[in-house]
């Protein structure tokens, strides 16, 4: 068989070829300059001779090369675009369609392979959009990669070609489709882009939306293959239409919508389902998916949206196994317990691998079904909440597909969602009792609107999650009310404790310029000061308890400035006692801590002693002094509205200060306050031998994909930093482990409330230094070893470890 010249392309292709030779030649010409510093910056003598021959080679023979590659390129695009001519009208064959090839073939497959798959990675989204405008260009009716005339695998097989024209030696030859490979795929992402606009610009549009519809067997599975039935919508005005989001209910060409079937209900065609996959859409689209696999996924997604979700069993989902898979698509997953619900991925894997475009999309469709075998059989998820994390399958999906983010960020709205629902799930003991029962509803009724909605959009999971914390919120402060409002009396304590602190720094300041002593300076203002705002919160301004505590204050300054004469010593000798007095009393009042008070008293002493010896003030500097101090002292105590927004940087300050003795004993009883005094912090804590091992982010890599970000802790002292309300936690109170419920944070977070007990809740409210103690000491640890997407990736992970290839 011989080949004639190929015929004339049509003038957009033949542009767009033009713009691939310019291409490589501009990266064979850069090539030779980076070849020769290469050379220079070799410390090898054989591996810079290398560098040198090839640069030699190269840049003697630049015009065969960017022949070479020209020649090969237009035969192997015209021979895609079905437009190369043989002589005797017999049938064009190639290699791949020989039985046997030479070594010499294989080697070049091999490479040409190895740099088209550099190219995906570097230019997926531009050759996906690419496939789209090739299947208007060629009247493909729809977008095929495989017959993409400009796919990278065309253009390494003329790349590969060109090397072998220019370079005899082997040796010579790797280095050279190593380097201008490199260059040319960092070349290639910028043309696909000024092709593809190329095309918009000559009125080509892109194949519009396809939907397909895929007949079932009489076991309900979906049939796949030269028989089944396909449906396709290809008008490029409802691909416009589409993407804005105004496409009719019934559809273009009177397509009319239902509820299950190929068929699209109400809202079937959001924003998200042209043929950019959601470029046009009024959100943040998650990435770009192509149109044929975002019309599958609304497709299948809406066929289960009338489901009876909050049933034993999950009708409508589509027919399919009940067990897993893994990631070979068949058979039941090892080490999988019963599904919860089906898994709808491994149901119609065929129908979705079919609508990917990439070996890339195949491996996410691989992975998430894998992923869900793991949570729809994760033991600390309860059947109730399984069931509605079942319903999200291919919006998951969706995610996944367009946003690579969604495998690495653990702040990915998506994955928040998803972890919400099954920590939320597993804090209730009881899915018949009221709080129970409506936290079940609402988390269907979410799951509900982001199924029916466009689950395209990154906003619909940040306003689910959103509106579903604020449920949460809701009816943890109402569970809260009904065994006691300890969060009432919380709250005014830290409001007290924030005026305190305030007032404190403020008079620390007030005393900066006076020439106090630092260890005085310093007690006035982190512990006197605390003194005069608890006597003034409690009896009032005026009264006469903060009226004599503030003076003491004064008193306390003027007891350590010098007294030359003896009428000052015998006026200081005479108001110690009750000076003295009064301290301990106001001491006692805020139950100051032992070490404090006996630190700030062996200060005092020695500086009372050494004032008996100074040079005296004058009397004008004795009244000037003294007016200075009530002038500091004077600081008004701050009102609860006066007080800043609160600033998180500063809980440390506060936190340090607060403790039980804040609380009267009556107080600590109502909210069930745990005394720090109270815990034999040497003692040893009984081992939990449910426990299980905390993830690393090794165990959640899996290859091929994004590295994940660092887990959030599950235990150690940083968890009291990432409580959530409406969350499990293990801890260690009365002699044994307890599942505990936080219920609520005070708005500083200064203040945490935990409720346990089946039937007789039980309230139990701490500090955050003691939280974080608790934390810190191992007594206390989330009940869950790590989010349910966490668990599943890293089950998933071993799984894949673990499969052998056929």
């Amino acid at each position: 068989m011989t080949l004639t010249a190929p015929a004339r392309l049509p003038a957009a292709l033949e542009s767009a070829v033009q713009r691939v030779r310019m291409a490589a030649r501009s990266a064979a010409e850069r090539t030779v300059d980076s070849l020769g510093l290469a050379a220079l910056s070799s410390n090898n003598v054989f591996h810079r001779d290398g560098l040198l021959g090839a640069q030699f080679e190269l840049n003697r023979k630049l015009a065969i090369f960017a022949l070479t590659f020209n020649e090969t390129l237009d035969q192997r695009v015209a021979r895609e675009a079905g437009m190369l001519n043989t002589q005797g009208g017999a049938p064009q064959t190639n290699w791949d369609a020989l039985s046997l090839v030479t070594d010499h073939e294989v080697e070049i497959q091999v490479s040409a392979d190895r740099f088209a798959l550099e190219i995906s990675h570097a230019c997926e989204w531009e050759i996906r959009e690419l496939d789209a405008y090739m299947g208007t260009l060629l009247k493909f009716g729809r977008a095929d990669h495989e017959r993409n005339p400009l796919r990278a695998e065309v253009i390494g097989q003329a790349m590969i070609r060109a090397v072998e024209a220019v370079a005899e030696r082997p040796e010579t030859r790797k280095v050279l489709g190593a380097e201008i490979g490199r260059s040319l795929a960092n070349l290639m992402r910028p043309t696909y882009a000024e092709i593809v606009a190329d095309l918009r610009a000559a009125g080509i549009k892109p194949v519009g939306l396809q939907v397909r519809q895929t007949p079932h067997d009489a076991a309900g599975r979906a049939t796949t293959g030269p028989g089944s039935l396909h449906g396709e919508l290809h008008d490029s005005r409802a691909h416009e239409l589409s993407a804005s989001g105004r496409l009719s209910a019934r559809g273009p060409a009177g397509f009319a919508p239902s509820t299950g079937g190929g068929g699209f209900p109400r809202g079937a065609f959001g924003s998200g389902g042209g043929g950019h996959g959601g470029a046009g859409g009024r959100g943040t689209p998650m990435g770009r998916v192509d149109a044929e696999m975002m019309s599958l996924l609304r497709r299948l997604s809406f066929s289960t949206a009338t489901a009876d979700s909050g049933s034993s069993g999950v009708s409508g989902f589509g027919s399919g196994p009940a067990g897993g898979s893994g990631f070979d698509g068949g058979g039941a997953a090892s080490g999988l317990g019963m599904l919860m619900a089906p898994n709808l991925i491994v149901a119609h894997r065929e129908e979705l691998r079919q609508a990917a475009t990439g070996a890339l999309d195949h491996m996410v469709i691989d992975v998430i079904a894998s992923l869900f075998d793991q949570i729809l059989s994760d033991p600390k998820v309860p059947p109730q909440m399984a069931r509605q994390i079942a319903r999200l399958q291919l919006p998951v999906l969706r995610a996944a597909l367009g946003d690579p983010s969604f495998f690495s960020s653990r702040k990915h709205p998506v994955r928040r969602f998803i972890n919400r629902i099954a920590s939320l799930g597993t804090a209730v003991d009881d899915f018949d009792g009221e709080s129970g029962r409506a936290l079940l509803a609402r988390v269907r009724e979410l799951v509900q609107e982001v199924v029916e909605g466009d689950f395209d959009q990154m906003e619909l999971y940040e306003h689910k999650l959103n509106a579903l914390e604020a449920f949460i919120a809701e009816q943890a402060k109402a569970e809260v009310h009904a065994q006691g409002a300890a969060d009432e009396l919380l709250g005014k304590k830290e409001e007290q404790l924030r005026v305190q602190q305030r007032f404190a720094q403020q008079l620390d300041g007030a005393l900066q310029p006076l020439p106090v002593p630092d260890f005085l300076r310093e007690f006035l203002g982190r512990t006197w000061s605390r003194v005069i705002a608890q006597a003034e919160q409690s009896d009032g301004g005026d009264s006469v308890l903060a009226r004599r505590m503030r003076e003491v204050g004064r008193e306390l300054v003027m007891s350590v400035q010098p007294k030359g004469v003896p009428a000052q010593r015998q006026a200081f000798l005479k108001l110690l006692p009750q000076l003295m007095k009064d301290l301990n009393a106001g001491l006692d009042r805020m139950r100051c801590p032992e070490p404090v008070r006996r630190d700030f008293f062996a200060k005092l002493l020695p500086a009372h002693a050494e004032s008996l010896k100074g040079q005296a003030l004058s009397t004008l500097e004795h009244n000037l002094l003294a007016k200075q101090v009530d002038g500091a002292l004077a600081t008004p105590l701050p009102k609860g509205n006066e007080l800043p927004p609160v600033n998180i940087t500063a809980l440390p300050v506060l936190n340090d200060v607060v403790s039980s003795a804040d609380f009267s004993a009556a107080e600590a009883s109502a909210v069930g306050l745990v005394d720090e005094s109270a815990v034999d912090w040497n003692g040893a804590v009984d081992i939990d031998l449910g426990a299980e091992p905390e993830l690393t982010t090794v165990d959640l890599d899996i290859a091929g994909l994004p590295v994940p970000e660092s887990v959030e802790p599950m235990r150690g002292k940083t968890l009291a930093d990432h409580v959530q309300i409406g969350f499990a936690y293990q801890m260690h109170i009365e002699d044994a482990w307890q599942k505990v419920k936080l219920q609520h944070v005070s708005a500083a977070r200064t203040f945490f409330v935990f409720s346990h007990g089946a039937k007789q809740r039980k309230t139990v409210s701490m500090t955050y230094r003691m939280l974080s103690r608790m934390c810190e000491t191992g007594r206390m640890r989330a009940f869950e070893s790590a989010y349910l997407l966490e668990r599943a990736t890293a089950r998933a992970r071993r799984q894949l470890a673990q499969l052998k290839p056929n």
